[in-house]
């Protein structure tokens, strides 16, 4: 499984977690010059090397309008954006649809923060550091990168957060500043002593977005390790360190385990059920019989699914049975790699599952080919498999 594993052992920020993605990328020359041709107004990128406490690795500077944020010629770099504004600015970048999707969803948690914050409704939330755009332009790069790695899970460390107060748009603010603790709500975090913002408002709302467990590096080949580097010089290595490989020695994925309790309810309307959470996506569904209350047997429908799907499949078993409630479980789960291979036979071609992973070879005839070699040479269907795996064994 294609996993990254991100070291926020120094917080995360924007600017950290783009220039560490982007020493992933095959080319990151070509990565930039594909940022600064999306059509974001007075943005330019530029990837700068950087050394931190020995440690070489990249800085990425982000231009609005000529200038660097905090530069008093910018003018342009602290205009303040809603959430419809930056919407409509998305809008017209060319990016595909699911980069679109993640940058709207990252800034509106980063609405959200801000609304949980201030006691302000979303939709009248003005962003001011986060909203300017060298902080759009971090984002718009961030989940470009993420789209391109097309990574299969995305882990992170336990995220480092600093100690003491940061200035800002409002004032002076205890660290982490009050929208990043928000954002940062179920993630593990520490202080430490290092004093200063290590994880900003932008940094914690892609971490939420695109994290999906965080904890210690789990056992993994890493192929390929980015360092992106902030701006300020602590004792530690003011770095972010992305290390992007592949884990388990077969596959390893994240799915949702969904279930409820049913006992009224015909074994006809179970089975409907059934059929219907398949065709909605479901990657397995089973019944088990069950003791209920008062003694009256019943049944246990379980469905399994991808996790992100989990929220639809309840939907839909709340629709198609007469469930009041269904439980959730996430779980992770060891696969084996498969592939699909065509065999020639003396009967035609055969259709082979491959299953390989953890030290196991399988090989599967699909059943519809042996079906018909059976149905066409008036064999057995015993028969017609023990041909092709005589077959399997001459290769």
């Amino acid at each position: 499984m294609k996993t990254l594993y991100l070291d926020c052992g120094m917080g995360a920020s924007g600017d950290m977690l783009t220039a560490a993605l982007l020493e992933l990328t095959d080319d990151p020359a070509a990565l930039v010059a594909k940022l600064n041709g999306l059509g974001l107004p007075g943005i330019e990128y530029r990837a700068e090397p950087a050394v931190k406490c020995g440690i070489t690795g990249t800085h990425i500077r982000v231009l609005v309008h000529g200038h660097e944020e905090g530069e008093e010629a910018a003018g342009h770099a602290h205009e303040h954006h809603s959430v419809k504004d930056l919407a409509e600015l998305v809008a017209t970048l060319s990016l595909p649809e699911e980069v679109r999707a993640d940058i709207l969803a990252v800034y509106r948690l980063l609405a959200e923060a801000e609304s949980a914050v201030h006691g302000v409704p979303v939709e009248q939330i003005h962003f001011h550091e986060v909203g300017s755009l060298d902080a759009v332009a971090d984002v718009t790069a961030i989940c470009l990168l993420l789209h391109t790695l097309a990574c299969d899970a995305i882990l992170a460390s336990p995220v480092h957060v600093g100690c003491g107060q940061v200035r800002c748009a409002h004032g002076l603010l205890p660290v982490p500043a009050p929208a990043t603790a928000w954002l940062l709500r179920g993630i593990p975090t520490w202080g430490g002593e290092i004093r200063g913002e290590l994880c900003t408002p932008t940094g914690a709302a892609i971490l939420r977005h695109f994290v999906q467990e965080f904890g210690a590096q789990p056992p993994m080949r890493v192929e390929k390790i980015g360092y992106g580097c902030g701006t300020k010089d602590f004792p530690a290595a003011n770095c972010l360190r992305a290390m992007l490989g592949r884990s388990g020695a077969g596959e390893r994925d994240r799915i949702a385990e969904l279930r409820c309790n049913l006992d009224d309810m015909s074994a006809e309307a179970i089975g409907y059920a059934t059929q219907a959470l398949l065709s909605a996506g479901a990657l397995d569904v089973f019944t088990t019989p069950v003791g209920m209350k008062k003694n009256r047997p019943g049944v246990m429908l379980t469905v399994l699914c991808e996790a992100e799907m989990r929220e639809r499949m309840a939907a839909q078993m709340l629709l198609h049975t007469t469930t009041l409630g269904v439980r959730e479980t996430l779980c992770e789960r060891y696969v084996l790699r498969r592939e699909t291979e065509t065999v020639e036979t003396p009967y035609g071609a055969v259709r082979t599952k491959v299953s390989t992973g953890y030290g196991v070879t399988r090989r599967k005839a699909e059943f519809d080919d042996l079906a018909r070699i059976a149905r066409e040479n008036g064999l057995s269907l015993a028969e017609a498999e023990s041909a092709v795996q005589s077959a399997l064994a001459r290769r």
